[in-house]
């Protein structure tokens, strides 16, 4: 298990780690859907589903209990990594998890060097974290942003300034 913060860790996904990653979904991305008239219970969890891979998926955990997931594998339509399916609990928002866990990301991919694209819902609150860790918008329409961050300088690895 890698290390992301005090009491926290990222484990592999299994094939039954499914259901509660698809109900983290739907739980997380409600409002979001909600706001964009978007949002369908069924479809919300059957596209999380369906687009499942745990060989590309984490488990983020807190003493050994389920708070979170993420998807960081090869970008679909060219060089570099897709980070996707970036879910925290609620009660595991807003206390440098995310961060955490999306730092520890960024390191790996700065070691390729690999830049690393995300798509993330308009009006999204984490789309500040991203902006924060170095990504900009490449395109965008009414629905979805996709952002990218290229790989920090050499020698870097990842080490951004803090805010103070």
């Amino acid at each position: 298990m890698d290390a992301v913060g005090e009491g926290w860790s990222l484990r592999p996904a299994r094939d039954e780690d499914v259901e509660p990653v698809a109900e983290l979904k739907a739980v997380v991305m409600r409002d979001a859907l909600t706001r964009l008239g978007r949002y369908d219970d069924h479809r919300v969890r059957q596209r999380l589903r369906d687009g499942f891979r745990p060989a590309h998926t984490s488990v983020i955990e807190q003493d050994g209990a389920f708070v979170g997931c993420v998807a960081f594998g090869p970008y679909p339509h060219g060089p570099g990594r897709y980070l996707e399916h970036f879910y925290l609990a609620p009660e595991a928002q807003g206390r440098g998890l995310g961060t955490a866990v999306l730092r520890a990301l960024l390191a790996r991919a700065d070691a390729e060097p690999a830049p690393v694209r995300l798509t993330v819902v308009q009006g999204s609150a984490a789309r500040r974290l991203y902006e924060r860790e170095g990504f900009t918008v490449e395109a965008e329409d009414p629905i979805d942003v996709l952002m990218v961050r290229e790989p920090a300088a050499p020698g870097l690895f990842g080490e951004r300034p803090t805010e103070g």
